[in-house]
């Protein structure tokens, strides 16, 4: 059996999304498979465990953990855009979790559609984390803020939503944990993202783009947009679309119409938690709207959203 560590960290916020994320991660396991679920969260909090207990029950081969977090490690964090202390966790895990010297984390805006076996495989040789390149450069504000403001190379971002930690490697360093805790009190404005590129720059291994599938590139590969033929292959390419993680760093499918919300929509319709009602009122409520706009409105919305293209699973 290929045991598999995966870390999560959310709030009771967002506990539904993270049982729908889990749900598809379990439902493309292989046979010989077992995912070993660590859920982080605040030990002032009253963890709602509902959503997530429905679909372990009906995948019992996989074993959930919940692991309480010391709200006060940064209790002094930045915030910024309503991300709260939480999103830091992700920076504790080697600390944390001792069991593995690898280990996936994963924010829970995501759909899984392949099982992870392969991409767990990789080695990380002597890398402190491997990510996907998050296409910085190619966005004038992100490049000058990587670039002129934190003196990064904006090609060399990686995004922090999906991530192989090299724990072993990263227990090794002795100043790395207590560095992060104090960059989180900085001013960064993308957070663990930045004080991941910033503290561990030159010791990154990216990945190819099946690990994290975000709307930006998404959008990017819709358009054709030239930078992406530059760092990915057509083949790596054709793999993300058909199968990658997909990554809604943006707007939230459950909450409104985005690229790829369908794709969500369909997952937590065949999900243990599906609520009938819920899923018609969505629906009915943007075709309401929808309807009341007028003909060249609707026409643009439309062609907007299939000029993004659609992914399916």
């Amino acid at each position: 059996m290929n045991i598999i560590p995966i870390v999560f960290a959310f709030d009771n916020n967002l506990a539904m999304p993270a049982a729908v994320c889990i749900y598809s991660l379990f439902r493309h396991a292989n046979k010989d498979t077992k995912y070993h679920v660590i859920i982080l969260h605040s030990d002032a909090i009253e963890l709602n465990k509902e959503y997530i207990t429905k679909v372990s029950d009906k995948y019992p081969l996989h074993t959930i953990e919940y692991l309480a977090v010391s709200d006060s490690i940064f209790g002094n964090a930045f915030e910024i855009r309503g991300i709260t202390n939480l999103t830091y966790y992700r920076l504790l895990i080697p600390q944390l979790i001792s069991d593995y010297d690898k280990v996936i984390y994963s924010d829970v805006d995501v759909i899984f559609r392949k099982d992870l076996s392969e991409i767990y495989s990789l080695n990380l040789d002597d890398s402190f984390f491997g990510g996907v390149k998050a296409l910085a450069n190619i966005d004038p504000y992100l490049n000058s803020y990587y670039s002129k403001t934190l003196k990064l190379d904006p090609k060399n971002i990686i995004y922090a939503g999906n991530l192989m930690i090299n724990s072993a490697i990263l227990r090794e360093d002795e100043s790395i944990i207590s560095d992060f805790i104090r960059l989180s009190r900085d001013k960064l404005k993308y957070q663990d993202l930045d004080i991941i590129n910033l503290r561990c720059a030159g010791r990154i291994k990216y990945l190819p783009p099946e690990f994290c599938l975000s709307t930006y590139i998404s959008r990017a590969i819709a358009l054709n947009d030239p930078a992406i033929s530059e760092i990915w292959s057509d083949e790596e390419i054709i793999e993300a679309m058909s199968h990658g993680i997909i990554h809604y760093n943006g707007q939230k499918p459950w909450r409104d119409v985005c690229i790829n919300f369908d794709v969500w929509w369909e997952y937590y319709r065949q999900s243990p938690i599906f609520d009938p009602k819920w899923y018609y009122e969505f629906f009915y409520r943007r075709l309401t709207a929808l309807d009341r706009l007028p003909l060249w409105k609707r026409v643009k919305i439309l062609a907007r959203y299939f000029i993004h293209g659609q992914l399916k699973d």
